[in-house]
C-alpha cells in the first residue's frame, strides 16, 4: 500500500509516517518509481509506535524497544526482561517529574492565596 493508504488506515499524517521512516521505525520497500510500498504489518507497527509515543518514549527509545514487543489483541506485551526494567525506570522518572510539578503548583497556590488575602 502507498503512504496515503497507510495514513488513512492509521489516522497518522503522511508527514509523521515519513518521520517514522527517517527514524528507522518503519522500513517500507521502494517501488522503481520511488514510491513507498507499505505492508499490512505496518498498520500494526504504526499503532505500536503511537502507543509508545503516548507513553512518553522518544523515537530513539522506541526504535530500541520495538523489537521487544508483541501484540496481544489491543495490548502491547514486552517480551524482553530488560525492557521492562527500562520501562519501570522511565515510569519512575515521570512520577518524579509529576511530584516536582505538583510541588510547584502548591507553591504557586500559596503565593496566589497570600496575594489575594492581602487585597481583601
Amino acid at each position: 500500500m502507498r503512504i496515503g493508504e497507510l495514513s488513512r488506515r492509521t489516522g497518522v499524517s503522511e508527514r509523521a509516517l515519513r518521520y517514522y521512516e527517517k527514524q528507522g521505525l518503519l522500513r517500507p520497500e521502494r517501488r522503481p518509481s520511488g514510491y513507498r510500498d507499505y505492508r499490512d504489518a505496518d498498520v500494526a507497527a504504526v499503532r505500536r509506535i503511537r502507543i509508545l509515543l503516548a507513553a512518553g518514549l522518544s523515537t530513539t527509545q522506541i526504535g530500541e524497544a520495538l523489537p521487544c514487543f508483541i501484540d496481544d489483541d489491543d495490548r502491547l506485551l514486552p517480551s524482553c526482561p530488560e525492557l521492562v526494567d527500562a520501562l519501570v525506570e522511565h515510569r519512575d522518572r515521570i512520577g518524579e517529574a509529576i511530584d516536582e510539578l505538583e510541588a510547584t503548583r502548591a507553591n504557586l497556590n500559596t503565593i496566589i492565596a497570600a496575594e489575594r488575602s492581602s487585597v481583601d
